[in-house]
C-alpha cells in the first residue's frame, strides 16, 4: 500500500504499522512545505505554519530513521499529528486556490481556522512522550521550543489585510451610491492599487478572479447562506467593472490600431465610389441609425441590455461616466461591446440592394475582414458572449434556488430560522428588480405578511422591511395588497415592536400608494392615516419624512383629505415647519399645499397665527420647491374669503417685497403664483380703502 493511500485509512483505523504513518507523515508534511507560492492574504499565518510543519518533519524523519518499534501512545499522537497538518495542508490550498478577494474579507474567519489548528497542534504535542523516543538532543530541544512558542500564539490578524479589505469596502460603498458614476468619484487609480497588491496585475489575472469567485457563489448557493452568495455578487460586479476602466486604455490603442488598419484596407475601395451616389438623400432604416447619433451605424456593438449602438457613440457614452443602456436606462451589469454580426450582415445586404456607400469603414468590407479574423479568433468573442450568457443564468438559478430554500424556512423554520430568513430575503429583495420577481415568484409575500403579527422584534422588522423592498417591483404591490397585507401593515405602522419596523411600514404605504386604487384602499382603512399622523408626532427625522411622504401620496385621492385633517395633521405640520431637527420642511409644506383641495383642510390652515410669518420667511430663505408650496399656500389661502390671512400679509413689512422678488426671480411657476398673489393683494388693498371712504 503506498503512502498516498494511506491518510484514509488512518483516520478510519486510528492504528498503522509505524514505517506507513510516518511515511504518511512525511509525505504529508512535504506537501505543505512545498508549497512556496504564498497568497498575499493570510502570507504571515502561512508562512509560519509551514516553518513548523518543517520542524515537524524533522522529526518525523529522524524516527523512521532509528527504525525500531513505537509505544502505542506515541503511535496515537502521531495518528492525530497527522490528522492536524493534513488539515493544514487542505486549508492553505484553499488559501492558495481559491479567491484572493474572497479571502481578503475572511481575514478574520481564516485567521481563527489557523489559529484553531495551531491549538490542537500543541494539545497533540502537550502528550507527545518525546522522551520515550529515540531521537537526537537537537530535535528534541526544536520540537520543544516549537511546542512552548505555539503555545504562547494569540490569533495573528495582518493588519495590512485589515486596512485592504477596509479600503476596498469603502470603494465598493461609492460604487453603489447614486449618481457615483456620472460623478466620476470612484477611484480606480486606488482600487488598481489595492487589487495589484494582492496579486491582481494582468486582465488575465482580473479574469481568473473573477472565475474563482463565481466558483464560490456555486458552492454557497442553495445552502441558505445568501449575505454570502450577495457579497460575492457584489464583488463579481465590482471586479468586473474596475477590470474593464483600470484596462480600458490598453483596449482602446488596441481598437484604434485595429480600426487605422481596417480604413487602411478600405481607403482605395472607398475612394472609387461616386461622389454623386454618395450626397443622395438616401431614407435609412430606423433599426440601422444609433440610438445616440441617429447616423447610419458603422461598427454595430452590443451592450449588456442587448441593444446596438455604434461603437464608437457607445465607447463615448461609457467613457463619459454612464453606465446605464442610453435607450432603456437599464444598468449595464458589464462593459463589454459585443460585435452585432447578424446586424452587419443585413447592413451589407442592405447597402448591396440600395446601392448605398457606407463610408470609409465600409460595412462589407470590415465584415469582410472581420470574417477572415473570425476564422483565426473571432469564436472567442462567441465563447465570451455564450459565457456571459450562461454566467447570468447560472446567477438567476442560484437566486430563484436561494429564495425558494428561505421561503420554505419561513415556511416550516424555527422562530430563530424564521428571523435569518426573513433578514436573508429582506437584504435579497434590496438588489435588483429581477430578486423581486423571483422572491415573489417563490411564493414570499403570504409567509412575510403572516409574519408581521409576529411577537418578535426582529422578525417582525425584517418581514416588513422585505414587503417594503419587494414593494418597489410594481406588479408585486397588487399581489402584496392581495395577500392582505395592508391590515398587518397598519398594525404594524401603529403598533410595531421597534421604531424601523414602524417607519419602514410607513415607507411600505408610500410605497404601495404608488397606485391609485391601493390610495383608494388604504385611505378606506380608518387607522391607516391616524396611525401615520401618530408616526409624523413621534418618530425619528427618517420615521417623520416617511410619514410625510406616505401621506402626500394618500393626498392625491380627495377623500382621503379630510381623513387627514380630522387626524389633526395641520397643527402638527405647522410645528414641524419651524423644527430644524425633523429637516421635513419641504414635505410639510407639500402636505399642507395639497390639504388646499379640501375645505375643512384650508379652513383649519386659516386658524394658525404663526403659519403666514413662517411663509414669508421660507419665501426668502426655502428651497425652491419649499417657495413653490409656500406660494401656493399664501394664494391658496388668501382666495375665496381669506380676506384676514390677506391683512396679515399686508401688514407684515416683509411680505412685499418678498412677492416682488418671487415675482422677479422664482421659477416659472412660483413668478406666476406670486403675481397672482400681488394683484388678488392690491384688490384687497383698494376695497379696503373704498370701504374707509365710505
Amino acid at each position: 500500500m503506498d503512502a498516498v493511500a494511506l491518510p484514509s485509512m488512518i483516520v478510519s483505523s486510528g492504528f498503522l504499522p509505524t514505517g506507513s504513518l510516518l511515511e504518511s507523515l512525511i509525505y504529508v508534511c512535504s506537501e505543505v512545505g512545498s508549497m512556496e507560492e504564498f497568497p498575499i492574504p493570510q502570507v504571515r499565518n502561512i508562512s509560519t505554519m509551514i516553518r513548523r510543519i518543517k520542524l515537524l518533519s524533522s522529526l518525523f524523519e529522524e524516527i523512521k530513521e532509528t527504525n525500531r518499534p513505537l509505544p502505542p501512545s506515541s503511535i496515537l499522537c502521531l495518528t492525530e499529528l497527522f490528522s492536524v497538518i493534513r488539515r493544514v495542508k487542505f486549508l492553505i490550498q484553499g488559501c492558495k486556490n481559491g479567491s484572493s478577494l474572497w479571502g481578503l474579507m475572511q481575514t478574520e474567519l481564516i485567521s481563527n481556522q489557523f489559529h484553531v489548528l495551531v491549538k490542537e497542534l500543541v494539545s497533540t504535542l502537550d502528550i507527545l512522550p518525546l522522551s520515550l523516543l529515540n531521537i537526537s538532543a537537537d530535535i528534541k530541544e526544536q520540537i520543544e521550543l516549537l511546542h512552548r512558542q505555539a503555545s504562547r500564539v494569540e490569533m495573528f490578524i495582518d493588519i495590512r489585510d485589515l486596512q485592504r479589505r477596509e479600503e476596498l469596502l469603502q470603494l465598493m460603498a461609492s460604487n453603489n451610491e447614486k449618481n457615483t458614476y456620472r460623478k466620476g468619484l470612484l477611484d480606480f487609480g486606488r482600487a488598481g492599487e489595492i487589487f495589484n497588491s494582492i496579486g491582481l496585475k494582468t486582465p488575465e489575472d482580473y479574469e481568473e478572479e473573477i472565475s474563482k469567485l463565481e466558483a464560490e457563489v456555486k458552492k454557497q448557493a442553495g445552502t441558505g447562506g445568501l449575505i454570502v452568495v450577495s457579497n460575492l455578487n457584489n464583488l463579481i460586479s465590482f471586479v468586473s467593472y474596475c477590470q474593464s476602466m483600470i484596462f480600458r486604455d490598453q483596449e482602446h490603442e488596441k481598437t484604434k490600431q485595429d480600426l487605422l488598419k481596417k480604413k487602411l484596407l478600405c481607403s482605395s475601395t472607398a475612394k472609387s465610389y461616386n461622389s454623386s451616389s454618395s450626397s443622395q438623400s438616401i431614407n435609412i432604416p430606423d433599426e440601422f441609425r444609433c440610438p445616440i447619433s441617429l447616423d447610419l451605424i458603422k461598427d454595430p456593438v452590443i451592450v449588456a441590455s442587448g441593444h446596438t449602438y455604434d461603437r464608437n457613440s457607445i465607447a463615448q457614452w461609457i467613457d463619459s461616466g454612464h453606465h446605464t443602456c442610453p435607450k432603456s436606462g437599464q444598468r449595464l451589469i458589464h462593459m463589454a461591446l459585443i460585435p452585432n454580426y447578424a446586424l452587419k450582415s443585413l447592413m451589407e445586404q442592405w447597402s448591396q440592394e440600395n446601392d448605398v456607400p457606407l463610408d470609409e469603414t465600409q460595412v462589407s468590407f470590415l465584415s469582410c475582414i472581420e470574417r477572415n479574423d473570425s476564422k483565426r479568433g473571432g469564436h472567442v468573442v462567441e465563447k465570451a458572449a455564450v459565457d456571459h450568457i450562461s454566467a447570468v443564468k447560472a446567477a438567476a438559478d442560484a437566486i430563484k434556488m436561494t429564495a425558494e430554500f428561505l421561503v420554505g424556512k419561513l415556511a416550516t423554520g424555527s422562530h430563530e430560522i424564521q428571523r435569518q430568513a426573513a433578514y436573508e430575503l429582506r437584504l435579497l429583495a434590496k438588489t435588483s428588480m429581477d430578486n423581486r420577481r423571483i422572491i415573489t415568484e417563490a411564493g414570499a409575500i403570504p409567509f412575510l405578511v403572516m409574519l408581521l403579527s409576529s411577537n418578535d422584534p426582529r422578525i417582525q422588522e425584517n418581514a416588513v422591511t422585505a414587503l417594503l423592498n419587494l414593494s418597489i417591483f410594481n406588479n408585486n404591490k397588487v399581489l402584496i395588497m392581495a395577500a392582505g397585507a395592508i391590515d398587518n401593515v397598519i398594525n404594524v405602522l401603529e403598533s410595531g415592536k421597534t421604531m424601523e419596523a414602524r417607519e419602514n411600514a410607513a415607507a411600505a404605504i408610500f410605497s404601495l400608494s404608488m397606485i391609485d386604487d391601493c390610495k383608494v384602499e388604504i385611505g378606506a382603512r380608518p387607522r391607516a392615516i391616524p396611525a401615520l399622523v401618530g408616526l409624523l408626532r413621534e418618530g425619528s427625522p427618517a420615521g417623520k419624512k416617511d410619514a410625510a411622504t406616505a401621506i402626500i401620496n394618500l393626498a392625491v385621492y380627495n377623500a382621503n383629505k379630510l381623513a387627514i385633517v380630522a387626524a389633526g395633521a395641520i397643527p402638527l405640520l405647522i410645528d414641524l415647519l419651524m423644527d430644524e431637527k425633523a429637516a421635513i420642511t419641504d414635505d410639510a409644506l407639500a402636505v399642507l399645499a395639497s390639504l388646499l383641495g379640501c375645505s375643512e383642510g384650508v379652513e383649519e390652515i386659516r386658524k394658525s397665527k404663526i403659519l403666514v410669518p413662517i411663509l414669508i420667511d421660507l419665501l426668502r430663505f426655502g428651497s425652491p420647491k419649499g417657495k413653490e408650496n409656500s406660494i401656493t399656500l399664501l394664494l391658496g389661502l388668501c382666495k375665496d374669503g381669506g380676506e384676514e390671512v390677506a391683512k396679515r400679509l399686508l401688514i407684515n413689512p416683509r411680505s412685499i417685497p418678498c412677492l416682488h422678488g418671487l415675482a422677479t426671480d422664482g421659477s416659472l411657476k412660483a413668478r406666476r403664483k406670486a403675481d397672482a398673489l400681488l394683484r388678488l393683494l392690491n384688490r384687497s388693498c383698494f376695497q379696503s380703502h373704498s370701504q374707509v371712504r365710505l
